[in-house]
């Protein structure tokens, strides 16, 4: 860990600003303090100390991760065997930047991930002052908190307190979907990878509950799959109306109160939609303020499952073809992983 860590440092010394210097001192120190809180799950729940609702939610994660390596041919490696306590709500915030009248995010450039469409912080307070700097800028800007972090098999990730207040089904999903990614990760291939472990996540959810016996589970677990599957398809019409928008007009004033009026019919179909639906879950959508920067990054990962789950068809359920054949696409070319992901709509 401290080598990779040194490393880093040693080459933003070399390429970066003070600025940038201060985003990787934050970022280093997070992981750091991260990995430094792990605990053995087994260890804590063998400790008589150990609170009993956490020592029942540790040997669900145990449970999930023991069906993951078992029945889903998912690596066996040191991820999800040890605890991490926070002490606080979200494991990092991200931070989402648009010109004002356009969908194309601000990027930012790391020596070892790439350009990414975001900025991570570890805390809050400077992710807060990161917002307040891009808004003086000009830039619309979106604040989200995640709960769930992964580095993708660089570490071996620990489950965090802030993921053990997802109900038993989004938990697994969680470790599926991140197990997958260490499972098979194809680089620059976003779509491809994301659609992979999406089809792991919920053919993997399914068995799960049903080795369970928890037909109840899985019925609501369904059910709000559908719900998010909605409001995605919402969120993008509102993204493409306007896309449509900013490239139509050229006068600001006008673009000013074409958005206005497009984000204030977006939380008027979110609150029709939750209506129609029944559901509280998407208050949060139709109340806050929105700008383009919470739909820049509004994005399908229906797109190409279809064709997973046509491959996994095609092996009988059998989860060590599928993974078999996956890793054959995977280590085809760009344009041939793009045609096998176009044939979701013919299967």
């Amino acid at each position: 860990v401290f080598k990779i860590v040194v490393l880093v440092a040693i080459v933003v010394i070399i390429i970066s600003g003070c600025a940038t210097m201060s985003w990787y001192g934050q970022a280093i120190g997070g992981q750091l303090d991260l990995l430094s809180r792990r605990e053995h799950i087994a260890h804590l729940i063998n400790d008589p100390a150990t609170d009993p609702q956490l020592r029942l939610r540790l040997e669900t994660v145990l449970e999930i991760r023991d069906f993951a390596v078992a029945k889903l041919a998912l690596p066996d490696s040191g991820s999800y065997t040890a605890y991490a306590d926070l002490e606080r709500d979200a494991v990092v915030w991200n931070v989402v930047a648009t010109p004002r009248f356009s969908l194309t995010t601000k990027t930012w450039c790391y020596p070892i991930a790439g350009c990414l469409s975001y900025r991570g912080y570890f805390n809050q307070a400077r992710a807060n002052r990161a917002v307040v700097r891009l808004e003086e800028q000009g830039y619309d800007v979106a604040l989200g908190p995640a709960v769930a972090y992964s580095t993708l098999g660089w570490f071996a990730d620990p489950v965090l307190n802030t993921m053990l207040a997802w109900d038993d089904a989004v938990l697994a999903g969680f470790i599926f979907h991140e197990l997958a990614h260490e499972k098979l990760f194809v680089k620059g291939d976003t779509a491809f990878s994301e659609a992979y472990a999406r089809l792991v996540e919920r053919e993997g959810v399914r068995r799960w509950l049903l080795e369970r016996g928890d037909e109840s589970a899985l019925a609501n677990w369904e059910a709000n799959r559908k719900i998010g599957q909605a409001l995605t398809e919402v969120l993008l019409e509102a993204r493409q109306r306007l896309i449509a928008h900013y490239a139509r007009e050229r006068d600001e004033t006008e673009m000013a109160v074409g958005k206005a009026a497009e984000f204030a019919r977006l939380r008027s179909e979110i609150a029709e939609l939750a209506e129609r639906l029944g559901t509280r879950r998407l208050d949060h959508w139709s109340q806050r303020p929105l700008n383009n920067a919470h739909l820049a990054q509004v994005a399908t990962y229906e797109d190409g499952v279809d064709a997973f789950a046509a491959l996994l068809g095609q092996c009988g359920g059998d989860i060590t073809c599928f993974h078999g054949r996956a890793a054959e696409l995977a280590a085809t070319d760009l344009v041939t992983r793009r045609e096998f992901l176009r044939q979701s709509g013919d299967q």
